[in-house]
């Protein structure tokens, strides 16, 4: 397979899409536009009006610098957000295309929509965004596919946002818990950082005066929970809790919120 020509090939596939997009959604007629990495949705909004779709991101191009990198290279985009442009390096490998599968290198603007129409029409995507971020550097994306408004919104609320840790998933913990001093911590299921949780499952975390209370009360009661007092943090701070605490042993139970 001839690079320059599947290039080329991808860039006339895009460009349909792109129409395509154009006149069943009219994007330019937003007035606002918004990516979040977290949650996987890049969403158009004018006032209480939002169109939201599925992303993730191919790679950013610097004007500064005249270079590209590959999303998957780039140690500040969330796993989630890049893992499939894994698909591109891969495809770069088996074809022995360079381009695909070296992180950084010098380029231009035509070649960033070039990787982009590549990554696109190998993961079946519907188009493709290019917003620029903070620092001016121009970022890829790849849509691959709509999502109604009452899906986002059960999609957003699972995430929250953090001072520390920008947007991250939704965690509940007790009152105790903090940074500082270790109080023990029991949970409702053994769990890692980025792990994927069903639809009914959350991160949940308490101490040992609560697991005691708990015992006690013969389960999450009311009295158990006034105690307990939980709180929402975000996933990044659960797990720095969890870290502070691991010389505790940690048992398995199940509450229900």
């Amino acid at each position: 397979m001839d690079y320059d020509s599947f290039a080329k090939e991808c860039i006339v596939k895009l460009t349909a899409l792109q129409k395509q997009l154009s006149d069943e959604f009219d994007l330019n007629g937003y007035a606002n536009w918004f990516y979040n990495q977290a949650t996987g949705l890049l969403t158009f909004s004018t006032g209480e009006t939002e169109l939201n779709f599925k992303f993730f991101q191919v790679g950013s191009f610097s004007h500064k610098s005249g270079t590209w990198m590959w999303s998957w290279h780039n140690e500040n985009t969330l796993r989630n957000a890049k893992e499939t442009t894994m698909q591109v390096k891969d495809f770069g490998t088996e074809h022995n295309f360079a381009k695909l599968t070296e992180g950084r290198f010098s380029s231009d603007e035509f070649e960033a929509w070039e990787f982009t129409a590549i990554a696109a029409k190998l993961t079946n995507a519907i188009g493709a965004y290019r917003p620029v971020n903070e620092e001016g550097l121009k970022v890829f994306l790849v849509m691959t596919e709509f999502v109604d408004n009452e899906t986002a919104k059960s999609i957003k609320d699972k995430y929250i946002e953090c001072g520390d840790h920008e947007y991250r998933r939704v965690a509940f913990v007790c009152q105790h818990l903090n940074f500082t001093t270790r109080v023990g911590f029991e949970e409702s299921f053994e769990t890692y950082e980025g792990m994927e949780l069903s639809d009914e499952d959350d991160f949940q975390a308490w101490c040992n005066e609560c697991e005691v209370v708990r015992v006690a009360e013969d389960g999450w009661n009311d009295n158990a929970m006034e105690f307990a007092k939980i709180r929402v943090v975000c996933e990044g701070c659960y797990f720095k809790m969890k870290a502070l605490n691991l010389n505790r042993p940690i048992r398995i139970h199940r509450w229900i919120l």
